[in-house]
Order: C-alpha cells, then sequence, then structure tokens
C-alpha cells in the first residue's frame, strides 16, 4: 500500500513579523533620508578623490622628518594602549567582582557596581580624552586616563559575564562549607576563568592600541597626532606614510595577541 505524501502546507507571515519588517524598512529609509546618503555624489566626486590620491602617493618617506617621527609616535601609541589596559586591570577586577552574582549576594553592591560599569562603558573614549586633555594638557598622558576609564567599564563588564558564566558547582561547595565571598572568589570563580581573563584582556589590549590612535586625534599623542597635523597641512604624502606605519603596528599586535591566545589555549 503507498502512502501519498502531503505537501507541508504554506504558512503566512504573522502580524507582528509584517510589522516589524515594514518597522525595519521605515527606520532605514529615514536613516538613508537624514544621512543624505548619496551613492551618485561620491561617483560625481571622482576628481576630489583623483586629487587626493594624486597628492598622497607616493607616500612621503624621508627618514629624518616623516619616517623616523612616525615610528616614535607609533611606539608612543603602542605604550598608550598598553597602560591603558594594565592600568585598569585592578578597577575593573573590583568592579567586576561586585557585578557578578557568582561572587556577591549584595542588590544593593551589585547594581552599583553594574551602573558603574555602564557609565565608563557608555562614555565613549575620546570624550574621556578631551575632558583629561583639559585637565592635564595635551599629550599621551590624558590618552592613558582616558583608556584606563574607558577600558574599566568593557572590560569590567566582560570579566563579570564570564564569571557568572563559570561552573557553579565549585563556588556552591565552598558556599555550604561557611565559606566567605572573597573566598569563594579567590578560592572557587578566579581559577576558573583565569584563562578567559586572559584572553578577553588581550583582546581590549589589541582594541585598545586602535583606539588610542583616534585619541591621537584630539590631542592625547601618539601617531594619530602626527596623521591630525598632516591632514591640517595637506601634506597627504605623510599621512600615508603615518597610515601604513598604523598598519604595520596593528598588524604586529593582532598577530601578538593571536600567538599568546594561542599559548594559553593549549
Amino acid at each position: 500500500m503507498s502512502s501519498t505524501l502531503i505537501p507541508p502546507r504554506r504558512t503566512r507571515p504573522s502580524t507582528v513579523a509584517v510589522g516589524i519588517t515594514l518597522a525595519v524598512l521605515a527606520v532605514h529609509v529615514l536613516a538613508w533620508n537624514e544621512t543624505e546618503f548619496s551613492p551618485g555624489s561620491l561617483v560625481d566626486g571622482w576628481r576630489g578623490m583623483a586629487d587626493f590620491l594624486g597628492d598622497a602617493l607616493p607616500p612621503d618617506l624621508t627618514w629624518a622628518t616623516v619616517l623616523r617621527p612616525s615610528l616614535e609616535a607609533a611606539l608612543v601609541t603602542l605604550y598608550i594602549g598598553l597602560l591603558g589596559t594594565t592600568l585598569s586591570i585592578p578597577s575593573a577586577l573590583l568592579l567586576a567582582l561586585g557585578a557578578s552574582k557568582a561572587t556577591t549576594r549584595g542588590p544593593v553592591l551589585y547594581q552599583a557596581c553594574r551602573s558603574l560599569l555602564s557609565f565608563l562603558r557608555s562614555v565613549p573614549d575620546v570624550v574621556f580624552a578631551l575632558i583629561f586633555v583639559t585637565a592635564v594638557g595635551l599629550g599621551p598622558f590624558a590618552g592613558v586616563l582616558a583608556l584606563i576609564c574607558h577600558n574599566t567599564g568593557v572590560m569590567g563588564k566582560l570579566w563579570a559575564e564570564a564569571m557568572e558564566e563559570s561552573d557553579p558547582g565549585p563556588r556552591e561547595a565552598l558556599r555550604t562549607t561557611g565559606a566567605g565571598p572573597i573566598q569563594i572568589a579567590v578560592n572557587a570563580v578566579l581559577p576558573t576563568v583565569l584563562p578567559q581573563f586572559v584572553g578577553l584582556l588581550l583582546y581590549r589590549f589589541d582594541v585598545n592600541v586602535r583606539s588610542s590612535l583616534v585619541l591621537g586625534l584630539v590631542g592625547a599623542g601618539g601617531i594619530g597626532f602626527l596623521i591630525n597635523q598632516s591632514i591640517k597641512l595637506f601634506r597627504f604624502d605623510q599621512m600615508v606614510t603615518h597610515i601604513l606605519v598604523v598598519l604595520v603596528l596593528v598588524v604586529a599586535v593582532d598577530q601578538l595577541s593571536a600567538v599568546v591566545r594561542r599559548r594559553i589555549g593549549a
């Protein structure tokens, strides 16, 4: 006896799905109009792009006046990213411990730490840099302070979530024996999430090196400051040299972070 296959019945999209789709399309149309997005204007501006490329290429590789200062500024950018990452570890760790349900039981402390992390994370590092430039003046110190504040918010949240996702078995075993929050954190939580902590720290270091480039554009030192100066002086050939140095720096940091992460994973 042969059985006939009944074709699956086509289901019509629900009213909610149709409404969400139409709302998303409407928002995109509004965004298109408000941002004055116009591919035609980009095509019409080819002459300006050609003039820019003509001024920018070939890059100026003069050692004494361009390339050497660019390499020295790239090192400053690297140092800003490094200090902004490592000096934010204590504050990020303390706030992460308070903002994780795995290590704190008090709702007041939990919400206070969460709120502070949200504030530090929501304020862009460029805004922090502008604030600290007015306080300590132009230079890389303002960039380091800006990265410490912003990175504390980002890394604290990532670390808090990593602790909450850790195995609850060890900490519950310690809690039943009467261990306090600090003992649970030190003996049960932190040892299990340490590889994740290091991986997230390396990721943030990579991001902070890139961010320190942007901070230089607002006066926080590093190679971003040289890029800004070359743009103001219409020396686009020098700007391209600085960008190439940045490319080498970013690739080197990315490869170094990848090697360390593989070692940790092994």
